[in-house]
């Protein structure tokens, strides 16, 4: 299956944007040059999650057990272009799942642990699967048994039981595995996963991506991060996505690095495995790295001398949280902003110095007169354009959406018309909300979705400024504003807290008051106040700001 045109092709094969690597095609280059390195770590908590074995395999060992899946798959009738359901946590066998798909020409379209019935029969409806790939036991959750409840008609497959049943080391028969890939040729250009969007605006979409896609969004990686060959990097995130996907599995196939995995994310065996491990880059969430900024004490007690930085992203950071890692403890902090579709953007120590402007902004890739060299501004056009007009911004402070095209980009949603979807010069429309910034303006600071924004009276609020000012609170463990409506004004602003442990939360009174001795203009303050337990996120952490609403709406819930 291939979804790029034969004129997209060859554009970006002249440019030398694409070639012919595919992800199987790297893992056996690192088998010729370093069969016996560490290619792939399990947590060592992987037995009591999913009650299989912990494995550290070699790139020899890797090789051998995605050959072993393949010819399983293959011996299941799976083959080029078929689509595989998968939902696994970040564990070996996920992995060479990946692997096992490149080599036979099949698709992997991996979807969070934490979805159930209802979302199973969404994805299955769109994706149309072969077969499902699941465990029987994860955390104590018969994964299968309520995949064969939700999907009658589709066969599901356990691990270590109906599939991948030997385990890595067993024995079988190399002969169907070469014959189909003598007959069936790949191509980098194929796609290789149908991962799916967040779902934080509507319901989740599927996005084909091929081999040469995804090693783009690794390359620009690859390059913000100053990722080295023969790396070990921690993986805390699941592979079901770009952050994980791009960032770590393509990353270790193109630089022969070791990938320790970690899911779903528990700080102290984190931390546990950063030491342990010896790892030298990884990406945290960002409110583990603002507990470690804010306790001096944890950073002292932990040995992360091996670490070169840490990646973070998908919210506002803390620019006195990069300033402290940073400055008092050594190590660099790189901000990264992106999509399954192919968003790339990331802000790094070298074309974002201070940390007021690592937090929030990046570089305007592809923009004519930025001092940005590398190749992702090479590759890469972005244009900020109003979006009712469709006509381009380039005034600074301008709100207007992110419209992005280059290599890492995709081609259209599974089962979608495309309507909407892109510009009529071509260019991907994120629906993300962005001003031009900075002195001088060469920046994007992402202001929120074009669905979000708050309209109080005509005037036009972010909602995620106002959650990034929250988030510095000294009370507050979590916060997030919304939208309510409002019989004369349309829609006025609720403040929904989470209060830190052991700590009271502010009334509305004083919640405002902190807000304006930031600075904040008086008609974004909120004028409601909820306090909640937890707030609505979808598995990938980003809030859920539909569902925030709901709550909010919802009568007699709330304090």
């Amino acid at each position: 299956m291939q979804t790029s045109s034969a004129e997209r092709i060859r554009d970006l094969t002249e440019q030398g944007f694409w070639g012919s690597d595919t992800l199987h095609s790297l893992l056996a280059s690192w088998v010729k040059k370093a069969p016996e390195r560490l290619a792939l770590a399990d947590q060592p908590n992987k037995a009591e999650l999913c009650g299989l074995p912990a494995q550290r395999l070699s790139f020899a060992e890797l090789q051998q057990f995605s050959d072993q899946l393949a010819t399983e798959l293959l011996q299941q009738g799976i083959g080029a272009d078929d689509r595989l359901l998968v939902q696994l946590p970040n564990i070996s066998e996920l992995v060479a799942c990946y692997y096992a798909c490149s080599k036979i020409g099949a698709i992997i379209s991996p979807i969070p642990v934490q979805y159930g019935a209802h979302e199973l029969k969404q994805f299955a409806d769109e994706l149309q699967p072969a077969a499902v790939i699941t465990l029987s036991d994860f955390r104590g959750q018969d994964l299968a048994a309520q995949a064969r409840e939700a999907l009658p008609n589709y066969p599901v497959w356990a691990l270590g039981e109906d599939f991948a049943a030997a385990g890595p080391g067993h024995v079988f028969d190399p002969e169907p595995l070469a014959k189909h890939l003598q007959q069936q040729r790949s191509d980098a250009n194929d796609i290789v996963t149908i991962c799916w969007t967040s779902g934080t605006t509507g319901s989740p979409k599927g996005v084909p991506r091929s081999h040469n896609m995804w090693l783009s969004i690794a390359e620009y990686t690859m390059a913000a991060g100053d990722y080295r060959e023969g790396e070990i990097l921690l993986a805390p995130f699941p592979l079901i996505n770009m952050a994980a996907i791009g960032g770590f599995l393509f990353p270790s196939a193109l630089l022969g690095c070791s990938l320790i995995l970690h899911h779903p994310m528990d700080p102290p065996l984190y931390l546990r495995q950063l030491q342990e491990e010896a790892v030298t880059f990884t990406i945290a969430p960002p409110a583990l790295l603002n507990q470690l900024a804010q306790q001096t004490q944890l950073w002292e007690q932990c040995d992360f001398s091996s670490l070169r930085a840490f990646g973070s992203g998908s919210v506002p950071l803390s620019p006195s949280m990069i300033e402290k890692i940073e400055g008092q403890y050594g190590k660099a902090i790189i901000n990264f902003y992106g999509s399954n579709e192919g968003i790339s953007l990331f802000s790094t120590p070298a074309t974002a110095p201070s940390p007021e402007y690592r937090a929030t902004m990046f570089p305007r890739l592809g923009v004519a007169g930025m001092p940005w060299q590398d190749r992702a501004h090479t590759a890469t056009t972005t244009r900020v354009i109003d979006p009712e007009s469709g006509q381009e911004i380039t005034t600074a402070g301008v709100p207007g959406e992110l419209c992005i095209a280059g290599p890492a980009v995709f081609d259209g949603y599974l089962n979608h018309n495309g309507a909407g979807v892109f510009t009529p010069e071509g260019l991907f429309r994120t629906g993300d909300l962005v001003e031009i910034c900075g002195e001088p303006p060469n920046y994007y600071r992402i202001v929120g979705r074009c669905k979000d924004i708050i309209n109080r009276g005509g005037m036009k609020i972010s909602p995620s400024e106002i959650d990034t000012l929250l988030e510095g609170h000294p009370d507050l463990a979590e916060a997030a504003v919304c939208a309510y409506p409002d019989p004369v004004l349309e829609e006025r602003v609720c403040a929904c807290i989470v209060p830190a442990a052991g700590r009271e939360a502010p009334d509305l009174e004083a919640l405002c008051a902190w807000l304006l001795e930031r600075g904040i203009a008086k008609f974004k303050l909120p004028e409601r106040l909820e306090v909640l337990d937890a707030l609505p996120r979808n598995p990938v952490g980003k809030v859920v700001r539909g569902q925030l609403q709901a709550v909010v709406m919802a009568p007699g819930e709330n304090s």
